[in-house]
């Protein structure tokens, strides 16, 4: 009977049990989580606040499925260290558990800079674990102002949640537009303004030089008053269990196309790893959860024995702001189509006959059409592209395509 050791306890780690049992259904697999809860949907701690979803309605998988799929949970406990030669893994208590093939699902932490008297500020927050939420939840009232550090995903999420429970919301950052890593100029622009008139105030270009009791001075001189700050300017890739066991690690832990590390028997999957992108044609981290649970899928079929390769990877968004909602997939070059209204925005790059990326703001219907052109790399030759354009819809495939599509759906 093979022993199976999985690290981390979120998207890749429940998609990696699903991939395992879907090949071997009496090996042994343990789970080990530094979190005390069962996988939720890290996502949905925003909605949380913002009184969208009930506490008991973020779990990922029901409250049966450890015990469905035979699994060994150790919640509130730490991996310390991998040994590949003994093939052990050791936790924070002392113990020891040995295994066959380990998976490596630690995702990632939030990123601290160094800020002055920030650890004087005694409410002071992260924002990316249940913990996190539930923890700035405790501080929040009516008569609070709230200065959020980071326009990016995480910080602008925070800023939809807490935004109808407290006085303010004021977001700094140093780049000189909101999601920058999502959008271009003009997306950031259209979904800035809209965030502006519910509320939401923005110094961007500017950064917190010191804190000091209740106040943030920036570097351009200006003051925010604050009762709370969240900081929630990036994240860390976990890799340093791979990375001190001697293992490959560039930004992230290094995999191939089956979610192998140089580890021999170690998988990695999640937002702690490196997956080639299709459209930029290079490794790089992609945190997204769509990748994350398609990698774990990929890691424990082929650690139970079977064979999986992840090979289209992607970096591919959906998220919403107050009702607007914002999709974009792959890497903006090439030649662009563009089309706007009040409401909506679009942007379509291709290049070399192939969609390589996309911006959708306001009306995000069918855009899973789009990111199967990108993830597929279908020639735009063998579509109907001027129809796609416009409208994306099946029709503007060939009937062979569609055929397949269809299939693919029952």
């Amino acid at each position: 009977m093979k022993k199976y050791v999985i690290i981390g306890n979120s998207v890749a780690a429940t998609h990696a049990i699903e991939g395992i049992r879907s090949v071997d259904g009496a090996g042994k697999i343990t789970v080990v989580s530094d979190e005390p809860h069962a996988a939720y949907g890290r996502p949905l701690i925003s909605y949380y606040l913002y009184g969208r979803i009930a506490r008991d309605k973020m779990d990922y998988r029901s409250e049966a499925f450890y015990e469905r799929n035979q699994v060994d949970l150790k919640l509130g406990r730490r991996a310390e260290k991998i040994d590949p030669t003994a093939k052990t893994v050791l936790l924070d208590d002392g113990e020891t558990l040995s295994y066959d093939r380990l998976l490596v699902a630690t995702g990632s932490r939030p990123f601290l800079p160094p800020m002055e008297g920030l650890d004087g500020v005694k409410d002071r927050f992260t924002f990316m674990t249940l913990d996190d939420a539930l923890s700035l939840e405790r501080a929040l009232s009516p008569e609070k102002d709230v200065l959020i550090v980071g326009a990016g995903l995480i910080g602008l999420k925070c800023a939809e949640g807490v935004f109808d429970r407290v006085k303010s919301v004021t977001v700094v950052d140093l780049a000189d537009r909101i999601l920058p890593s999502i959008l271009d100029g003009e997306g950031s622009a259209f979904v800035k303004e809209f965030l502006e008139k519910k509320g939401v105030r923005f110094l961007l270009g500017d950064s917190v030089a010191k804190f000091d009791g209740g106040t943030a001075t920036l570097k351009s001189g200006k003051t925010v008053a604050f009762d709370l700050v969240v900081v929630a300017v990036g994240v860390r890739p976990n890799v340093e269990l791979v990375k001190e066991a001697g293992g490959a690690v560039n930004r992230g832990i290094v995999t191939d196309s089956g979610q192998r590390t140089s580890l021999p028997d170690v998988y990695a999957a999640g937002d702690n790893c490196e997956s080639y992108d299709v459209t930029a044609k290079q490794s790089r981290i992609l945190a997204i959860l769509p990748n994350a649970a398609l990698q774990g899928e990929c890691a424990g079929v082929n650690m139970a024995g079977g064979k999986r390769d992840f090979l289209n990877a992607a970096p591919v968004n959906a998220i919403g702001f107050f009702d607007l909602h914002v999709a974009t997939a792959g890497s903006y070059e090439g030649e662009c189509y563009e089309e706007r209204t009040e409401t909506s925005y679009k942007k379509l790059f291709y290049k070399d006959n192939m969609l390589k990326g996309f911006i959708l703001i306001g009306n995000i219907e069918r855009a899973g059409i789009y990111t199967s052109l990108i993830r597929n790399m279908v020639p735009l030759d063998s579509v109907d592209f001027d129809l796609l354009k416009r409208s994306p819809a099946l029709m503007a495939f060939s009937r062979e395509a569609r055929r397949d599509k269809l299939a693919r759906r029952q």
